[in-house]
């Protein structure tokens, strides 16, 4: 272990700075050798001349044939053709002009008034990113409150619209590219559903993101939608935060969407340095590889000292897990790739998993990120007018020195034990540095997917798990059409023989227990669970 005066030599010279926007990144708790370095050089020469060829257009997506351009989304100018860059344009004009109205009663509730809330229904990519930003930059000051349906659970959607003061003055908009997710699906049903009970004319409340001619849009065209705004093929959802995906919602709420897209492209320039000393995202697919030995060998515990990066760790989940969880590479070789990615926020871990890392298992490494000013321009004033980034707990300190403090002492108490960390440093929260972020992390994804020769952005595995469910449904639907026939209590041994389905008996259980449960089925109590008999 480094001496204190080893360390502060070590960060002098490693810290990466941008002065013009206060971004910082800080690899000197990371124990690489200045050799190990040289080593990749070449690797990572290929990796930025690999994305310089995406970013051009190129099939980046083999398996699927696709171009790959969420680069495109914040600097149209980059745009392989004509059509492209027009689309992308016209599109954020729509999104920031259909705001306005809505902001301004131009576009209004069918009953009058104005729009004062927002139900954003999605899931994965469509439902991450929103909330992760909506978590980052909201206060009570926003145009329009929030509200998400991300899962197909009844509960969950039932304790939402329960949440919601008033259907009539809510916006819905509904995101889905192919139209044919299930769960969005459910939940747009559900949506129009309670619209059509409260007696208000849904069409003039619902929106739709989604790609020409889905399910999704011919169904919005011809239910007489308000507004369909297009999903791009060379998008995927988790990297879709800077399309109308992400703008719409943030747009509606108030956010200064054009920031965030300017926050983007300057992370983006950043990113394209050929000098990897000088490039915050070559820098950071470089530790990845180092600290996980190039196989995803360690875990990424995302520590942000702020409360509203607390969900930017579940974006990042789905933005790795997803991306460079893969059992095969490019060339067909089985390799089982990945980064395992959690995290919680500051100073909450010191009362959390902190003790766990410091003291037990040393299979991970952690990402702080370090917000170095108390306040938020988003942060409204109480009503008796405290401010409470400067107001004094102690003589002389305030509770965000204390903040401050808990992330050195963590970061130096993991150190400490030979748990190694790199720190993100920014100013405050706001639009451009959400951007920032979202981008340094688009970009490493993409270049460490380069280095295991992987593909960052297809998800068979997802895909595995949509197919899977619908043939759980299908099984579903014989047993239901046996027990309407059926006359006797049988057990499920009895029932998958009968309708020939007896290596999906455990499909069956799970099944029957579910239907059972929601009284859609009888159960007959046998002792045994699974020797339960079930009928209609």
């Amino acid at each position: 272990m480094l001496s204190n005066a080893q360390l502060w030599a070590r960060l002098k010279q490693t810290m990466l700075y941008d002065s013009e926007t206060k971004f910082g990144f800080d690899t000197s708790r990371v124990n690489v050798p200045e050799a190990w370095w040289s080593t990749m050089a070449a690797p990572l020469a290929s990796a930025l001349k690999s994305m310089a060829e995406l970013e051009k257009g190129a099939i980046a997506n083999p398996d699927e044939g696709r171009m790959v351009g969420h680069y495109w989304l914040r600097n149209p100018s980059l745009s392989p053709t004509p059509q492209i860059k027009t689309e992308i344009e016209d599109t954020n004009k729509r999104i920031l002009e259909f705001s306005s109205k809505v902001h301004s009663g131009a576009i209004a509730p069918a009953n009058g008034g104005k729009f004062q809330y927002l139900l954003v229904v999605g899931i994965g990519g469509s439902a991450l990113g929103p909330q992760f930003v909506t978590k980052a930059l909201g206060s009570n000051q926003d145009k329009l409150t929030v509200f998400f349906f991300d899962n197909t659970d009844p509960d969950g959607m039932a304790t939402v619209l329960g949440a919601i003061p008033d259907l009539a003055k809510t916006l819905c908009v509904v995101i889905s590219k192919s139209g044919g997710t299930k769960e969005t699906r459910n939940g747009m049903l559900v949506a129009k559903e309670a619209w059509t009970k409260a007696g208000i004319s849904y069409s003039k409340s619902f929106v739709a993101v989604t790609g020409a001619g889905s399910e999704l849009d011919k169904f919005a065209e011809k239910e007489n939608w308000l507004v369909r705004f297009p999903m791009w093929d060379w998008v995927g959802g988790r990297t879709s935060e800077l399309s109308a995906v992400g703008l719409l919602p943030a747009a509606l709420q108030g956010y200064d969407v054009t920031r965030m897209l300017e926050g983007a492209r300057h992370m983006d320039e950043l990113t394209r340095r050929t000098d990897i000393k000088r490039n915050p995202a070559a820098q950071l697919a470089g530790m990845w590889h180092f600290l996980g030995e190039g196989k995803g060998s360690r875990a990424m515990v995302v520590l942000p000292y702020s409360d509203r990066l607390e969900l930017f760790s579940k974006y990042l989940q789905q933005l790795l897990m997803e991306s460079l969880g893969k059992e095969k590479d490019l060339k067909g070789a089985t390799v089982h790739q990945g980064i395992s990615v959690y995290g919680n926020k500051g100073s909450t871990d010191q009362h959390a998993y902190v003790q766990q890392l410091r003291d037990g298992l040393n299979n991970f490494f952690a990402v702080f990120i370090h917000v170095l000013k108390d306040g938020s321009p988003k942060t409204a004033r109480l009503s008796t007018n405290l401010s409470v980034g400067d107001f004094q707990v102690e003589p002389g300190v305030t509770s965000g020195d204390y903040l401050s403090g808990f992330f050195q002492g963590t970061r130096r108490a993991l150190y400490e034990s030979d748990r190694q960390s790199l720190t993100i440093l920014i100013d405050e929260v706001t639009e451009y540095s959400v951007g920032m972020l979202i981008a340094l992390f688009e970009r490493a994804v993409g270049l460490y997917a380069s280095l295991i020769n992987i593909n960052a952005y297809h998800q068979p595995g997802v895909e595995a798990g949509k197919k899977a469910a619908a043939e759980v449904l299908s099984v579903q639907s014989k047993l239901m059409q046996y027990l309407q026939k059926s006359k006797e209590p049988q057990t499920v041994d009895q029932i998958a023989a009968e309708i020939g389905l007896s290596d999906s008996a455990e499909t069956l259980f799970f099944t029957l227990r579910h239907l059972a449960a929601n009284g859609r089925a009888k159960v007959t109590a046998a002792g045994e669970i699974t020797a339960d008999k079930y009928s209609l």
